[in-house]
């Protein structure tokens, strides 16, 4: 679609004579004079004005003028509005020209095919320019605003005439011409045009919805151009434009704050403070973003809600920026969403789809009523979106908001500099602003969590050789014999063969794991007050405070599928009466009364009636069952690998190959957690899906309350999906697997797995580093990265097979609207946040085993926001702006989990680690008070007499010599003593120490947190005196109004009551009244 001339028309001289002179020789041009006039192409156009209809032809047909077709044969004025003469991209003077520039799109409406002979001399000037393609409507002059998108159905042997009605072109002589097709919402015949084929009947239904709800549109204000004629095959798109007096009257109706002409100085630092600040602006220079939102600001505008009674308080000097685009999207969209489509009774035309118009069609109508939500859902529209400010990348591309983005934050050279995150919250609203806003203080703050994480790693790799237990575990003169780890195929083995183990396991199972513990614990606290003080700036940069009573009026509005389930309910209520009524005898009762109960009915079919608990319980019953059973899906599967562990290790001890047999824990440790990772990333996507199908079941109130109950079920279902397995290893294994002779078994054929003599706590860290990595590095990195590659790539290949002609059409420079139509919807942030927290799970729920978290959550999300950053410019459309002042149920999710990290990490550390059990043997066991003999004091014995039959080891002097006492770690008596194999009194001590440990940890956490909350106040205290500042400065704009209003009032009643004298000289003021009366005696 071209808005402007595709070329310059150099006319024969056989038809030159006819065209030369006035623009009116082509009006009398009509359609049948010439050949070719069906086809054609479809290039529907219409636009409405707010406030002023389009004049009315008899019959209820609109009057628009149809350029070059139906205009009045004599009048100037129709003629020039008729043919449209493009002097703007002539060569030539005026004067000197002979050969009239003439509008392609009007010729191809007038039905104009030239002949054999006609020259066609291209254009110096890009045909699209004018509208800076699709950025405009057709005149260069109207920006559009939103894009609504439908498919449509026509016949290839014809095209329909343009749908064009011009709004304030001529007068009504101008707009009296015939119309080719009606306006929306309007019936009509299609002019001198060949009938189109017959459409089926959801087609004709969807196109007479489209209709009437573009009508409706056009009476809410807004300005409409429709374009059929597209490189998208079956495509249409209707562009939006919202005038300035409705872009008034609807800012006045969303309250939104706006900059007025008051301008103001911040409050600078002072003293040390100043002298700090400068430096630190200094060393941060280089790594500032090359952005004029991201300076520092000394001055600010005084903000007030829009009022277009005070008008004069805001700098209206450039009216075409004074809203930005952003703004403009929000306000057609919140236009869209109330705009109604109520019409239930089938109005269009003749035709077979008549018959099937049924009380159902009705009721899907009326459920349409709230606007184009519901059109969306029934597919009447396949999508609606405003556009990107322009291209991103090449040589000839007008700089823009949106390349300014690519080139200072999408970009992964950019990744060591500051977001720019003001322009984001001008280009993208502020719901995305807070996002990366507190994805960027979530990466600053894990930087000091990174550098401790690696000084607690390092210590424990200094302090490894100092190790007394690992020593002693590594010294083979101690010949420590252990008990099988299976039955039959397992034989004993030497402690000393488990060396690596156990000096790996110091890396992350030292006392300085303890205090990184606590320090992450009081890392999150500081987090949490870090991001209310950052989320406070903001607010206040933003003009968002005061913001809560705006929320609560978007809280309320209802959802699309609400209405319809009231709808289908106060329907099949009413059904039910009327059989009763049916039934019943009617009484004779008053007409008057009856009438008005009639009238009312209709009023409250659906006011008073409301979802209740009882018509929502399938949906609650179906969410609990559902819920209850994936997760138990989830254990299923951890139960499986567990499975798979326990015959694994059997199968390789019965391998010949000693490398194998003493490789067996790493073997299966690393299989079994890649196992786990493939199926965390395959039902976290079903687990996506199933959360928004019951959250969908239930039919939420508002789109508020659906997303706080879709985050709650999605999070629910992937916490426990993710970190299951890791619950599994931290607490459950190697605590209920019995003792030689007695163990426990699964379904009596497999017996449960223990842990190393180290402990768990290396097998710990590794389930948890390869399944953070992992679900990091291919889920959030390489599906974000590689899916739309992989498309990209695809749509390259079809590309490329497409014939000559189709790949040259498809090269050529497509429309703005084309071009976002092609690329991905915007899904939410929900995405972006779950994969966010689940990460700040890993980096503070497990801490304590793997100091390294931080580090690498760190790396990750350096690239991560360049990745988001990059899919929001340059991979999905321009979401609509939403606003927002905090990031709502996500900043209580992570106080939850903060809350739940510090008794995870106490678990850990008193019941998975060997950190208690060395205090105790260290303060009460030890002769000597060093940890010498704590290996041999954390094992038990067994008399090998005592195995069961058939669970001894089949070859028994594998290691070439009779074992009588194996050894397994465990606190138990000793197969001498009167109570053999019982749990001994050592058993005891350390399960209450390490209980004592639990508590006095949680409380004084919690405290230390709860005390970093209380010390640092949630608003900056700069940031309160400026908002108290802007109160007052108000306040004295307002009295400064009200005053001179006041002296004007005054001056002009005094001006009014002085009478004028005879030669126009005012009279001498009266005097003062006297004690006669008023002015004295005379």
């Amino acid at each position: 679609m071209n808005c402007v001339p595709d070329s310059a028309l150099a006319w024969s001289e056989n038809t030159k004579h006819s065209l030369t002179g006035s623009a009116g020789n082509i009006t009398g041009l009509g359609k049948d004079a010439y050949p070719g006039g069906d086809a054609q192409k479809q290039r529907g156009s219409w636009t409405g004005r707010a406030g002023r209809k389009q004049g009315r032809l008899p019959g209820g047909e609109a009057a628009g003028a149809v350029d070059g077709e139906g205009a009045p044969p004599g009048g100037p004025g129709a003629q020039a509005a008729a043919m449209r003469v493009n002097e703007k991209y002539s060569t030539l003077p005026a004067e000197d020209r002979s050969v009239h520039i003439i509008n392609i799109c009007a010729i191809e409406d007038i039905g104009y095919l030239p002949s054999e002979g006609t020259l066609l001399n291209s254009l110096s000037v890009d045909p699209d320019a004018e509208c800076k393609y699709g950025l405009y409507f057709r005149d260069g002059r109207r920006k559009v605003d939103y894009i609504l998108v439908y498919h449509h159905k026509r016949g290839s042997g014809s095209r329909t005439l343009a749908r064009r009605v011009q709004h304030g072109d001529g007068g009504p002589a101008a707009r009296g011409g015939r119309q080719d097709q009606p306006l929306p919402g309007k019936a009509g015949p299609v002019g001198a045009a060949e009938p189109e084929p017959p459409l089926d009947y959801h087609e004709d239904d969807k196109r007479f919805r489209r209709e009437e709800y573009e009508g409706n549109l056009v009476e809410a204000g807004l300005e409409l151009e429709r374009d059929e004629d597209t490189k998208i095959h079956g495509v249409g798109f209707v562009k939006i434009h919202a005038p300035w007096n409705v872009l008034c009257r609807e800012a006045e109706f969303l309250k939104l704050k706006m900059p007025t002409k008051k301008l103001y100085h911040i409050n600078e630092t002072r003293g040390l403070l100043k002298k700090i600040n400068s430096v630190l602006q200094k060393i941060t220079d280089p790594i500032q973003p090359r952005v004029a939102e991201h300076r520092p600001q000394t001055t600010k505008r005084l903000s007030y809600p829009f009022s277009r009674e005070k008008q004069h308080l805001f700098d209206l000097s450039d009216k075409d920026s004074f809203f930005d685009s952003k703004t403009r999207s929000t306000i057609v969209y919140e236009i869209l969403k109330r705009t109604t489509c109520t019409k239930a009774k089938y109005s269009m035309g003749q035709g077979e789809g008549r018959k099937k118009d049924s009380a159902l069609l009705n009721k899907r109508r009326k459920c349409g009523k709230y606007g184009i939500t519901s059109l969306l859902a029934n597919g009447v529209y396949s999508a609606a979106y405003p556009l990107h400010d322009g291209d991103y990348d090449g040589d000839s591309v007008e700089f823009n908001d949106r390349r300014l983005l690519y080139e200072e934050w999408a970009s992964y050279g950019v990744f060591y500099k500051y977001q720019p995150i003001d322009l984001v919250r001008k280009y993208f609203g502020e719901k995305i602003g807070l996002y990366f806003a507190w994805l960027g203080v979530y990466t600053q703050m894990l930087i000091p969590a990174s550098v401790v994480g690696i000084i607690v790693f390092l210590y424990g790799w200094a302090t490894v050789d100092e190790n007394i237990p690992s020593m002693e575990m590594c010294d083979q003169r101690h010949n420590i014999t252990m008990c099988p780890l299976c039955d039959k195929t397992c034989s004993y083995w030497k402690m000393s063969s488990a060396c690596a183990t156990a000096r790996a396991s110091h890396l992350f199972d030292n006392p300085a794991t303890v205090f990184f513990s606590v320090f992450m614990a009081l890392w999150a606290a500081t987090f949490m007050e870090h991001w209310k003080r950052k989320q406070m700036r903001l607010n206040y940069r933003w003009d968002l405070t005061g913001f809560e009573e705006e929320e609560e009026a978007v809280k309320d509005h209802p959802r699309a599928e609400y209405e319809a389930r009231v709808l289908e309910k106060s329907l099949k209520k009413e059904s039910k009466n009327k059989e009763k009524r049916r039934h019943v005898p009617e009484e004779p009762t008053n007409k008057w009364r009856q009438r008005v109960k009639t009238a009312m009915a209709g009023v409250k079919l659906t006011d008073k009636v409301k979802l209740t608990w009882r018509d929502r319980f399938p949906a609650y019953f179906t969410n609990l069952v559902s819920i209850i059973f994936m997760i138990a899906v989830t254990f299923a599967i951890v139960l499986g690998v567990i499975i798979y562990r326990i015959s694994t290790a059997a199968a390789l001890a019965m391998n010949s190959s000693p490398s194998v047999r003493s490789n067996i824990r790493v073997t299966v440790t690393a299989t079994a957690v890649i196992i786990n990772l493939v199926v965390i990333i395959l039902l976290d996507e079903v687990y996506g899906c199933i959360a928004r199908w019951l959250t969908k079941i239930e039919v939420p109130k508002t789109e508020k309350s659906f997303e706080e109950r879709l985050i709650f079920k999605a999070f629910l279902l992937k916490f426990v999906n993710s970190y299951t397995p890791i619950f599994y290893v931290a607490f459950f294994k190697g605590r209920f697997i019995g003792r030689p002779g007695d163990y426990v078994y699964i379904f009596r054929s497999f017996r449960m797995e223990e842990c190393a003599p180290g402990g768990c706590l290396m097998e710990l860290c590794i389930q948890l580093s390869i399944i953070m990595l992992g679900k990091q590095l291919i889920q959030n990195n390489l599906f974000e990265i590689g899916i739309p590659k992989m498309k990209k790539f695809i749509r390259y290949l079809r590309l490329k097979h497409q014939s000559p002609s189709d790949r040259d059409e498809c090269m050529k420079r497509k429309q703005r609207y084309e071009v976002d139509y092609t690329l991905e919807p915007f899904a939410g942030l929900t995405p972006e946040y779950m994969e966010m927290i689940i990460q700040f799970g890993f980096v503070t729920l497990f801490v304590a085993s793997f100091p390294l978290a931080p580090l690498f959550a760190l790396l990750n999300n350096i690239i991560e926001i360049r990745l988001d950053a990059k899919k929001f410019v340059t991979e999905l459309r321009r979401p609509v702006a939403v606003r927002a002042k905090d990031i709502g149920i996500w900043y209580n999710i992570l106080r939850g989990v903060g809350k739940l990290a510090v008794i995870i990490n106490a678990f850990v550390i008193s019941f998975t680690s060997d950190f208690i059990p060395r205090l105790v043997y260290l303060y009460m066991y030890s002769e000597n008070g060093t940890m010498h003999g704590f290996v041999n004091h954390t094992l038990s014995s067994f008399n090998v007499s005592d195995f069961q039959n058939g669970t001894a080891p089949s070859d028994p002097l594998d290691l070439g010599y009779e074992v009588q006492i194996c050894r397994y770690k465990d606190y138990r008596e000793p197969p001498w003593s009167e109570h053999k194999y019982d749990i001994s009194k050592d058993f005891w001590a350390v399960l209450a120490a390490r209980l004592a440990f639990v508590i006095v940890f949680q409380n004084l956490v919690m405290f230390m947190s709860d005390f970093v909350d209380w010390v640092i106040p949630d608003i900056p205290k700069d940031i309160s005196q400026q908002i108290h500042k802007e109160k007052v400065l108000m306040v004295e704009l307002f009295m400064r109004e009200e005053q001179g209003k006041r002296q004007l009032l005054d001056t002009w009643m005094d001006t009014s009551r002085t009478p004028a004298g005879p030669c126009g000289n005012h009279s001498p003021p009266a005097r003062p009244d006297g004690p006669d009366g008023p002015g004295g005696t005379p």
